[in-house]
C-alpha cells in the first residue's frame, strides 16, 4: 500500500507523528487524520475557508482525488461544509442551517422556530462522581452546572441540567451566557474554543419530578422525555454532559436514519 511523501518544511499540521499514519491506512484515510489534526489543533478555525484541494494536494503531495476523498468524509461528519462557487469551510455551530443538528425536538405543526432561552443557574461545583466519571475528570474536579429553560411560541418545553468540565470553561458566568444571543455550542467554540462534533444520546420516558414540573409548567408526575447527552470534542473527548426534560405534549423527538 503506497503512502505519502511529505516535506518536513511542511507547517506543523502537515506533519505527522510516526503512529499517526500507519502504512495499513489507505492514503486518504491518512490525509484525513491530517487534517483532521489541523482541525484540533486551530490551523484552520470555525468558519474559516480551507485550502483549496489543489493547495492541499500540493501541501501533502498526493494526488487531488485523494484530498477530495478526504474532504468529502470530513463533510459527511459535519466538520467541514462545502459550499458551491465559494470553496470548503470549517463546520461552525454559528450557522443558522446547523443550529438543530444536537436538538431533535420538534413542534407536531411543523413550524420550526427559534426557541427563546432563559438561564436559571450558572455554577462552579465539584464534581460528583457518576458526572467525573462521564467527563474523564476525578471525583472533585471542578464543574460548571448550568440550568436553563428553552420555550417554543412562550410555552416551557426544555429544562436542561448541564455539567461543563471546570478548567475548559473558567470564563463561563451567568452574565455571560444571558449576553451572548447565538446557539449555545457557538459560545462554546468562540469564546472557549470547545467544538461540539459528536455526542451520543439516551432516551427513556420519566415522570415530572418538583422541579422538571416548576420550570416546565407541568403537573407532578405528568410525561416527560429524558435525553441524556454525552457530547465530544476532537480526539473523542468528552466536554459535554447534559440532561433535558421534555413535554411532548405538543412535540416530538425526530431524527433522520441512514
Amino acid at each position: 500500500m503506497p503512502t505519502a511523501r511529505f516535506d518536513p518544511a511542511l507547517p506543523p499540521e502537515a506533519a505527522p507523528a510516526a503512529e499517526a499514519t500507519p502504512a495499513f491506512l489507505p492514503l486518504y484515510r491518512q490525509i484525513k487524520a491530517l487534517m483532521l489534526r489541523g482541525l484540533q489543533e486551530g490551523a484552520w478555525r470555525p468558519g474559516e475557508l480551507i485550502p483549496s484541494e489543489k493547495d492541499l494536494a500540493a501541501r501533502y503531495r498526493v494526488s487531488q482525488g485523494t484530498v477530495r476523498k478526504a474532504v468529502e468524509e470530513l463533510a459527511a461528519e459535519n466538520l467541514l461544509v462545502r459550499r458551491q462557487g465559494k470553496g470548503t469551510f470549517v463546520a461552525t455551530h454559528a450557522e443558522e442551517r446547523v443550529q438543530f443538528r444536537f436538538l431533535r425536538l420538534q413542534p407536531d405543526d411543523g413550524q420550526q422556530e427559534p426557541m427563546q432561552r432563559r438561564f436559571i443557574d450558572c455554577e462552579r461545583l465539584r464534581a460528583s462522581a457518576e458526572v467525573a466519571r462521564a467527563l474523564l475528570l476525578a471525583t472533585g474536579d471542578a464543574v460548571v452546572h448550568v440550568q436553563r429553560v428553552l420555550s417554543f411560541r412562550g410555552s416551557p418545553v426544555v429544562f436542561d441540567d448541564i455539567w461543563l468540565p471546570g478548567a475548559l470553561f473558567k470564563d463561563l458566568t451567568a452574565q455571560r451566557l444571558g449576553d451572548y444571543r447565538g446557539p449555545l455550542y457557538g459560545l462554546f467554540e468562540s469564546g472557549f474554543g470547545v467544538r461540539m462534533i459528536r455526542a451520543d444520546e439516551r432516551i427513556r420516558a420519566v415522570a415530572a419530578d418538583a422541579s422538571a414540573a416548576l420550570h416546565l409548567g407541568v403537573d407532578l408526575g405528568a410525561p416527560l422525555l429524558s435525553v441524556e447527552r454525552l457530547s465530544f470534542t476532537y480526539g473523542d473527548v468528552p466536554v459535554e454532559l447534559r440532561r433535558g426534560l421534555y413535554d411532548t405534549s405538543s412535540h416530538h423527538y425526530r431524527n433522520q436514519l441512514s
